[in-house]
């Protein structure tokens, strides 16, 4: 009775060190995942207001420091609808009007 009582104890300690370390091994590749996709994310924030502030001084001249900033804290889907203003623009004030959609 005795042993088969301190098997189990052993047993359970075995078990939960071996649950411990899968689990932080799983958190550990969840992670990784996690950051290299977010990582992709950021870059991909980046190079388009990269491009965008390439392409708007090119269109109506220098940018005001505002727009610059707006810019750089702006979300990607605020970026992206942006650019696709950019060509049929005939000003700075249509690219980043709240009340304008231009088709192409």
């Amino acid at each position: 009775q005795e042993g088969r009582q301190e098997g189990r104890q052993e047993g359970r300690q075995e078990g939960r060190q071996e649950g411990r370390q899968e689990g932080r091994q799983e958190g550990r590749q969840e992670g990784r995942q996690e950051g290299r996709q977010e990582g992709r994310q950021e870059g991909l924030l980046e190079g388009e207001a990269k491009l965008l502030l390439r392409m708007l001084p090119r269109r109506f001249g220098p940018l005001p420091n505002e727009i610059s900033e707006r810019i750089h804290k702006a979300d990607p889907d605020t970026i992206e609808s942006w650019a696709d203003r950019v060509l049929d623009a005939k000003s700075l004030d249509d690219v980043f009007s709240e009340n304008k959609i231009y088709l192409a």
